[in-house]
């Protein structure tokens, strides 16, 4: 899990973006190890430094002669971002000396200073040795962000830092409503991905309701093209653009009864109607034929191809096909199709949501120099760097101004606009990892798909494993506040 930058010098990959991001639930699981090490509740400790006088340039009372070290996740967005932020902490401390290292292995190379009470500053937790945040925050491991937050953001002093965040990553950093322990820097856009030059060859635009949809995939079928395709052997792809369309039928309600595993919520009306939906694209011949067979490079790649119209799938897409995707490809993505005029939320609500979670341990010696490393990186400037350099956006709500952005990039920034307010983030993916992928995904919704399930039946199954878990003791549970 995790690419290194060497297997994908361009950018971002899919295992980094996905496998790296707890807002899709894919968490390298830690050892017993860390998470006796956690509960044992760290040893000794360090002297906290002294903090410095807060003043209208150092809002957060850095000690300007103090060390801070931050340690990062090495993967495919690299490190040159990080080190770029790290000069400018560098220049408005000049007597600060920042300690800066990246590994992949953050779990056993933090887990035994975590033990000891010595960690760093500021981690990129992030990776297939990604550390438990429930645990951590669980063991009162992280310190609070409420600081940072609430401290004036780099570039207008008349407005706090969490007044310039994307929506949503303030609420994904908390746990049950509490305090934020951790600031998601990057952001995914997930929705149903195309090339515009393929809908313009069939003289059509984006459908907006099911009943065009099926218009669309009837006439490409017709040019022997399918509507849809997805990777069938990782079915928990479908929900990025089958949760939101759920969201937009039914009103965000109905995916948060969900994320709450309260009894029945798989039940509800729009559930029921946005499966039948789905199910309809199977039944009329429109998903590309051996679907369910195909893992996501090859589903993807036969998109590329022009086999298929339609992919369900995340920002990271870009990137990761960039050697299939056709130089006129013209790659756009969408916010789901709805079903008609009496959807809740209007065409455009568009799943969103953080990734490549950063936080600051309680007992760092350092704190306010953690968080200060933050803000910069929250800064305008920083944000824009990121997203010229990795081909990503990033917490900060904007910065895009002046780069020339790839079509895929372009077409998400779009998409945000267009969805407003109307941005979904369903957390099963994150609270119950396996329920999502192993139970929703392969067992229902894959099984669904490839016609082996009805939707009532799949339905009845799905609300099955979620009442499971909810009775299941032994695994923390999740709710909206």
């Amino acid at each position: 899990m995790g690419s290194t930058s060497a297997e994908n010098p361009t950018g971002v990959g899919r295992r980094d973006l996905i496998k790296r991001s707890a807002a899709l639930g894919l968490i390298g699981v830690p050892t017993m190890s860390f998470l006796s090490a956690c509960a044992s509740g760290g040893g000794g400790g360090q002297d906290k430094t002294k903090a410095g006088k807060k003043t209208e340039k150092n809002p957060l009372g850095v000690n300007d002669t103090a060390q801070m070290e931050f340690v990062l996740f090495d993967g495919g967005f690299g490190k040159e971002y990080a080190e770029d932020a790290v000069k400018l902490y560098e220049k408005a401390f000049p007597g600060a000396k920042v300690k800066f290292s990246a590994t992949q292995k953050i779990q056993s190379t933090l887990q035994p200073r975590f033990n000891q009470g010595t960690p760093p500053d500021l981690i990129d937790n992030s990776g297939a040795e990604q550390m438990d945040m429930g645990v951590l925050v669980g063991k009162n491991q992280l310190a609070d962000l409420t600081p940072l937050l609430d401290a004036p953001s780099y570039d207008d002093p008349g407005k706090k830092v969490r007044d310039t965040l994307r929506p949503g990553i303030v609420e994904m950093g908390q746990f049950d409503g509490r305090p934020v322990w951790i600031l998601y820097y990057a952001y995914t856009v997930y929705g149903v991905w195309y090339s515009q030059k393929a809908l313009d060859s069939l003289d059509e635009q984006y459908p907006e309701t099911w009943d065009e949809m099926l218009r669309v995939c009837e006439k490409a079928k017709k040019k022997g093209m399918a509507g849809w395709t997805y990777a069938g052997k990782y079915p928990y792809y479908l929900p990025f653009s089958l949760y939101p369309m759920i969201g937009k039928v039914g009103g965000r309600e109905v995916l948060d009864a969900i994320d709450n595993l309260e009894p029945g919520a798989w039940k509800h009306p729009a559930v029921k109607a946005c499966f039948e939906a789905y199910y309809e694209l199977y039944k009329k011949g429109y998903v590309l034929k051996g679907t369910p067979g195909l893992d996501h490079v090859q589903s993807q790649t036969a998109w590329a191809q022009g086999k298929a119209l339609f992919i369900p799938n995340g920002s990271w897409v870009e990137n990761e096909s960039a050697s299939v995707i056709p130089q006129d490809f013209d790659l756009a993505v969408s916010a789901p199709t709805g079903l008609d005029s009496s959807d809740k939320m209007p065409f455009g609500t568009i799943w969103a949501s953080g990734g490549e979670p950063f936080i600051v341990p309680a007992k760092a010696r350092n704190t306010e120099g953690g968080m200060e490393q933050l803000r910069i990186m929250l800064s305008e400037a920083s944000s824009k760097n990121f997203t010229a350099k990795v081909k990503s956006l990033t917490a900060y709500n904007g910065g895009t101004d002046g780069i020339e952005l790839t079509p895929g990039l372009k077409s998400g920034v779009a998409a945000l606009d267009k969805a407003g307010e109307n941005v979904v983030n369903p957390r099963i993916q994150d609270w119950y990892v396996q329920l999502q992928k192993e139970k929703i995904g392969v067992s229902g919704l894959g099984e669904m798909m490839a016609g082996r399930l009805t939707p009532a039946e799949a339905i009845k199954k799905i609300q099955g494993f979620a009442d499971e878990t909810a009775k299941d003791s032994s695994i923390k549970h999740y709710k909206h506040q």
